[in-house]
C-alpha cells in the first residue's frame, strides 16, 4: 500500500487530495494535513467582507468530507521534511504539530511514498511595519472578512450621521499579489456605500505596487471587449473612472500607523495617505517548512527557494527580464532532487516574476509577485494528483502530466458589487497565464481566446461559480464533471 501525504487543505490541496482518493481507491492511503478545521472558498471572502455573505456560506467542516471519501485527516501543521528518512529509518517523513483542540503541542512524523507541498503561503503582515498592528483590515481568510465586515459597518454608520469617511485599499507591500482581490473589495465598498446612500461622503482610493492600472501581477494583458482589442489598462483606468475611485500606482507602503501610511513610488518620491478604514493586502512567503537530510543536516535551501516556496522543475537561472521565457514556467511541480516530492498552488516556487521587475532609484523592489491562485491551483492540484497515481498505479516509469501556466487559459470574474439585480462583475478570460511572446508576438497571448465584459451577467456567473465550487469541494454526486 502506498501513502500519499499532502499538506495543506486549500484550492490546490483539497483538489490533489480528493482526485488522488478517487483514483487509487481503498488500495492505497491519503493523508491531508492542513491546520485548519475548515475549508475555505477563499473568493467570496469580498462579501463576507461587505457584509454581503456570512462566514458559514463561504466555509464547511473538512473531517465529514474526508471521511466520506476515505481520507485520512489530520488537524496540523507540517513543521519540516525528512526526504531520505534518518539514520534509523530509509523511510521519508514529514513532521507535524497538531492544531486540533485538545492536541495542541503534539508532533507526529508521518511516513510517506509521495508527498504534495500545497501549504499556500504565509501571510507576511510583518514585511510591513505596522500592517499588524490592527491599523487595517483584511479579506484574506474567513474570519478575516468578518472583522473587516463589521468594521466597514462602522464606517457607514458614521457616515450616516454626517461624517465623511476616507476609504485606502490596495496592496500593503511593493512585492504582493493578489491585486485581484483587492480590486474585487473596492468596487465592492463602493458598491455598498451608494446602496446605503452614503457614496457622496466618501473618498475612495485604490494603491497599488502595479506600476499600471491593470496589471494583475500577469504584465497586464489585452483583451477583446466589445469586439475591439484593448489593454487591460484602458479597461481597468475605466472602470476606476466610472466609479470615481481615484488612484496610487507603483507604490511601496512601507509603514501602516492608526489612521495613515507612508509609502514609496517607483520614482523614488515618497508620500502620505490618511485614511478612515483601509484593508490592505500583505505580502506572501513560504509557510516555513524545513528540509532535513537523513544524517539530520538543514537542507532547506536545497528543497526550497528564498522565498520558502518549494522549488520545482522550473528554470530558476533565467537571468533578467530580456531572458524570460514561457518555457522557464513549471510543467510537472516535481522537486528537482527528490522525485517523490511535487508542491501545487501558491506553495510552488515560480522561477522570476511574470510583470516586469522595477526598483525605486533607492532599490526599493516594486513590482507584483506572480499569482498562482484560483483556477490554476485547481488545474495544478488535479494534475499533480494524477502523476502520481499513475506512478502507483502504472509504474514508476509513468510519464508526469503536464499543466504549465504558459500553456494554460484561466478565467477570472471579479466582482465589482454584489446584488441580483444592480450587481456587476468584470469577467477576464486570459490564454495563456504566463504570455509567450514567441508563440504570440507582440501581446504575449491569444487574443482570441483573451477577452474582458462588465456587467450583470458577469455577477451572475460569480454567484453561480460560488455554489457551484462549493458542491464540488464537498464531494456532492457529480463533482468530478465541475471543471477546477
Amino acid at each position: 500500500m502506498a501513502r500519499v501525504v499532502i499538506l495543506g487543505g486549500g484550492v490546490s490541496g483539497h483538489t490533489a487530495a480528493t482526485f488522488a482518493a478517487k483514483w487509487l481507491g481503498s488500495a492505497h492511503e491519503v493523508v491531508v494535513v492542513t491546520p485548519n478545521s475548515k475549508w475555505n472558498w477563499i473568493p467570496s471572502n469580498i462579501w463576507v467582507g461587505v457584509g454581503e455573505m456570512s462566514k458559514e456560506e463561504v466555509t464547511f467542516d473538512l473531517a465529514p468530507v474526508y471521511a466520506k471519501a476515505g481520507i485520512t485527516y489530520k488537524q496540523a501543521k507540517a513543521v519540516s521534511l525528512n526526504p531520505e528518512g534518518s539514520e534509523s529509518s530509509d523511510k521519508p517523513f514529514v513532521t507535524v504539530e497538531f492544531t486540533q483542540e485538545g492536541r495542541e503541542g503534539e508532533s507526529e512524523d508521518i511516513e510517506y511514498d509521495y508527498v504534495v507541498n500545497a501549504t499556500g503561503p504565509k501571510l507576511n503582515f510583518g514585511a510591513t511595519p505596522g500592517l499588524d498592528a490592527g491599523h487595517t483590515v483584511s479579506v484574506c481568510t474567513a474570519d478575516h472578512a468578518v472583522h473587516a465586515s463589521s468594521e466597514f459597518k462602522k464606517s457607514i454608520e458614521r457616515m450616516k450621521s454626517g461624517e465623511r469617511q476616507k476609504f485606502l485599499i490596495g496592496t500593503g507591500h511593493g512585492m504582493c499579489t493578489c491585486q485581484g482581490a483587492a480590486f474585487e473589495y473596492i468596487f465592492n465598498i463602493e458598491h455598498e456605500l451608494t446602496k446605503a446612500g452614503v457614496r457622496d461622503l466618501a473618498d475612495i482610493k485604490w494603491i497599488s505596487n502595479e506600476s499600471f492600472l491593470g496589471d494583475f501581477g500577469m504584465g497586464g494583458l489585452h483583451m477583446k471587449v466589445g469586439g475591439y482589442t484593448v489593454s487591460s489598462k484602458i479597461f481597468t483606468e475605466s472602470l476606476f473612472t466610472e466609479r470615481d475611485v481615484s488612484w496610487i500606482i507603483g507604490a511601496h507602503v512601507s509603514k501602516v500607523e492608526a489612521g495613515r501610511i507612508e509609502y514609496e513610488l517607483l520614482d523614488g518620491s515618497t508620500g502620505e495617505e490618511e485614511f478612515d478604514f483601509s484593508m490592505l493586502i500583505p505580502p506572501f512567503a513560504g509557510v516555513g517548512l524545513k528540509a532535513y537530510a537523513k544524517d539530520g543536516s538543514d537542507i532547506t535551501s536545497t528543497v526550497f527557494a528564498p522565498n520558502g516556496f518549494m522549488k520545482v522543475d522550473a528554470n530558476y537561472g533565467a537571468g533578467s527580464y530580456e531572458n524570460w521565457k514561457a518555457s522557464d514556467w513549471p510543467a510537472t511541480y516535481q522537486n528537482p532532487t527528490y522525485d517523490n516530492m511535487f508542491a501545487c498552488g501558491i506553495a510552488f516556487a515560480p522561477p522570476h516574476g511574470i510583470s516586469k521587475p522595477m526598483s525605486s532609484p533607492n532599490g526599493t523592489p516594486i513590482n507584483p509577485t506572480p499569482p498562482r491562485t484560483g483556477m490554476p491551483s485547481g488545474i495544478i492540484g488535479k494534475a499533480v494528483a494524477h502523476s502520481i497515481c499513475d506512478k502507483i498505479l502504472k509504474g514508476e516509469n509513468a510519464p508526469l502530466r503536464e499543466a504549465s501556466m504558459a500553456d494554460m487559459g484561466a478565467a477570472c470574474v471579479a466582482s465589482a458589487g454584489k446584488g441580483i439585480f444592480d450587481g456587476t462583475a468584470a469577467a477576464m478570460t486570459v490564454y495563456p497565464v504566463v504570455p509567450d511572446f514567441e508563440k504570440y508576438p507582440g501581446t504575449g497571448r491569444d487574443t482570441d481566446y483573451t477577452f474582458g465584459e462588465v456587467g450583470l451577467a458577469g455577477h451572475w456567473i460569480k454567484h453561480i461559480l460560488h455554489h457551484m465550487f462549493i458542491y464540488k469541494a464537498k464531494l456532492k454526486p457529480g463533482w468530478t464533471l465541475i471543471p477546477e
